[in-house]
């Protein structure tokens, strides 16, 4: 059986009655969005994709009862009270706008990246404070089980003085048809996961170094294959954030070994675990220190994971900021701060140095 040890992996659901509608039918809203919601109990009043066979297959699948011609339908019905996209980062932002005109959209929930430039990024932001909407950015692994305990340690001080971070990723993602069209890959649309998650754990660095290299598995051009970035943070703390997504051959008979492993050293202890996402696994944590466990290795444990469970968390946090009249856990202010990262990483990149967040204007 599960013992999480007195932590939190998984966030309890203090709000749940705001009717969502869903724009997008493909992979992330089939497989996690709808998924997360059936479990928690979220009501999911529509859905819309660009295709309406493919939105009433899904909606089939998961009971949803309304299915609309096009997402701008589905954005004017005034049944809808949450607006979920899970939409192209070229289009994301049109629909976005539309939705800040809507009376009865109270919250949105986009994805990320939540722009294809960080110029738009911060438009998008103003005008949903202008509007008074609560815009949210769908950063998923701040919601992972093994972050939301390593978190905990963090801020108990039980690792002592955080000193060394790592995320080490080497897993083969399964890129969307649509970023065939874009010329940035990796460091956009998977190491913005690792990225956030490192803010998250440690606040903002001050400057961040990139390196890459093309993919030789991903057939359409791109600038941006393998990448590594290392990043300095005002406490002292140096991270190191590595995707290498060819991560070997990919072939019959071959007996890969996918991961994503992590640790974090500290002046009192060290925390190291895995994601469990490339292999359809629970995450996990170990730690040890020497203010709290005698330097004895301490594991956590728990049943749920990031894929579905972690979704259940990002629409929570929204449901109860609109709900409640908070400010959400994943707004879209900090997410721009986020993008401004990735903006540094590929300035980095095409430039060959170290980049000062301080150069990035938001």
């Amino acid at each position: 059986m599960a013992d999480s040890k007195g932590f939190t992996p998984d966030p309890p659901i203090r709000s749940r009655g705001l009717k969502i509608g869903c724009v997008g039918a493909g992979m992330i809203m089939a497989e996690c969005h709808l998924a997360a919601y059936k479990e928690a109990g979220f009501p999911v009043a529509s859905i819309a994709s660009r295709t309406r066979d493919h939105a009433a297959a899904v909606a089939e699948r998961w009971g949803i009862a309304k299915v609309h011609d096009t997402p701008e339908a589905l954005i004017a019905d005034p049944e809808i009270e949450i607006l979920d996209l899970a939409y192209p980062p070229d289009q994301q932002p049109d629909l976005i706008r539309l939705a800040l005109k809507q009376p009865h959209i109270k919250g949105i929930l986009a994805q990320k990246p939540l722009s294809l430039t960080l110029d738009e990024a911060i438009a998008v932001r103003d005008e949903a404070e202008a509007a008074g909407k609560v815009l949210s950015v769908n950063q998923n692994m701040r919601y992972d089980q093994s972050m939301r305990v390593l978190k905990e340690l963090l801020d108990r001080g039980e690792l002592g003085e955080p000193v060394f971070a790592q995320i080490d990723m080497h897993a083969i993602p399964h890129w969307q048809g649509f970023l065939a069209d874009y010329d940035r890959l990796t460091l956009a649309n998977m190491s913005v996961h690792h990225l956030d998650v490192l803010r998250f754990l440690f606040g903002d660095p001050d400057e961040i170094t990139t390196t890459t290299r093309k993919d030789p598995r991903t057939t359409f051009d791109h600038s941006d294959g393998i990448t590594i970035s290392t990043m300095r943070f005002p406490s002292g703390v140096v991270a190191l954030s590595l995707e290498d997504v060819w991560s070997g051959p990919r072939a019959e008979g071959y007996e890969d070994d996918q991961h994503i492993r992590w640790r974090v050293d500290g002046t009192e202890g060290v925390a190291k675990g895995t994601i469990g996402w490339p292999t359809g696994e629970a995450s996990t944590l170990t730690y040890a220190s020497t203010k709290t466990t005698g330097g004895k290795w301490v594991t956590p444990t728990w049943d749920t994971m990031w894929f579905p469970q972690a979704f259940i968390g990002v629409m929570e946090q929204l449901q109860h900021a609109v709900t409640s009249g908070t400010a959400p856990a994943l707004s879209v202010a900090d997410n721009v701060r986020t993008v401004a990262l990735i903006e540094a990483g590929y300035r980095s990149i095409a430039e060959g140095r170290t980049v000062k967040l301080s150069e990035i204007q938001i």
